[in-house]
């Protein structure tokens, strides 16, 4: 069969990340004209095929690409059963789905993309990307030469060593350091275990920084719709072709 793989289709439909399409297809929710499609190699032409998920129709739609400041507080995901705040809270009611792009912990603030378009979410999350992350990160205490060469050379986590990381010194306060922290892995809360290793607490994390992007003078809890340069930088950065751009709707 001519045409795109289905998790491709599924992805650029919005509907859903590529690894996450394929675990949709292996459980037999999506069809092709008609016919359940359980083999990850199928391929099938959206504007010819009936592609289908759950009985629904999967149209082609416009992308929209999403820089939310997400304050301290806040869960990174659309939903949360213990009904704490969500990033959905901050964006226009009846908003088409988008969706984050990776994560920032409850307690840390700052950047975070938010979009529909699955294929560019996977590529710049995965690993071989090597995405760069810069935060500003406040530490208790006064770091030391030692500790300081220790994050820059990596650091020895319960899930293995992190990679080297740029950090400069902003300022060195009574009781506390500031930070500038760049580092290219996705670890769970990577930053806070690495200075907790070396006995440091973070006191404060906000993320200034992912790829080409930057949060800027953004206020906390506020979003803005990329730019079409902004998209098609975070698409070179990761190898993809330009994709259709929407901005988006007012509330």
């Amino acid at each position: 069969m001519p045409g795109e793989r289905l998790q491709k289709i599924l992805a650029r439909a919005g509907v859903a990340s590529r690894r996450a399409a394929e675990t949709l297809i292996r459980a037999g929710r999506v069809t092709v004209n008609g016919r359940v499609v359980g083999e990850l190699g199928t391929k099938a032409d959206p504007s010819v095929d009936d592609v289908r998920l759950d009985g629904e129709r999967v149209r082609a739609q416009r992308f929209r690409y999403l820089l939310l400041h997400k304050p301290i507080g806040v869960v990174t995901t659309l939903d949360d059963p213990e009904r704490r705040a969500t990033v959905r809270d901050f964006l226009p009611k009846g908003f088409d789905r988008v969706y984050p792009v990776g994560r920032l912990d409850y307690h840390s603030s700052g950047l975070l993309l938010l979009t529909n378009d699955g294929e560019l979410a996977a590529r710049l999350l995965h690993p071989r990307y090597r995405i760069p992350r810069t935060y500003r990160v406040k530490i208790l205490g006064r770091l030391s030469p030692e500790g300081l060469g220790r994050l820059r050379r990596g650091v020895k986590l319960d899930d293995g060593m992190t990679g080297p990381a740029e950090i400069d010194v902003e300022r060195r306060l009574e009781g506390k350091t500031w930070l500038r922290i760049t580092i290219r892995e996705g670890k769970r809360r990577e930053i806070r275990r690495m200075c907790e290793a070396l006995g440091y607490r973070v006191d404060r994390l906000t993320r200034i920084r992912f790829g080409p992007i930057e949060l800027g003078r953004l206020p906390a809890g506020q979003w803005r719709p990329l730019e079409a340069p902004e998209v098609e930088a975070l698409r070179a950065a990761v190898g993809t072709r330009h994709s259709e751009l929407s901005r988006p709707a007012a509330s």
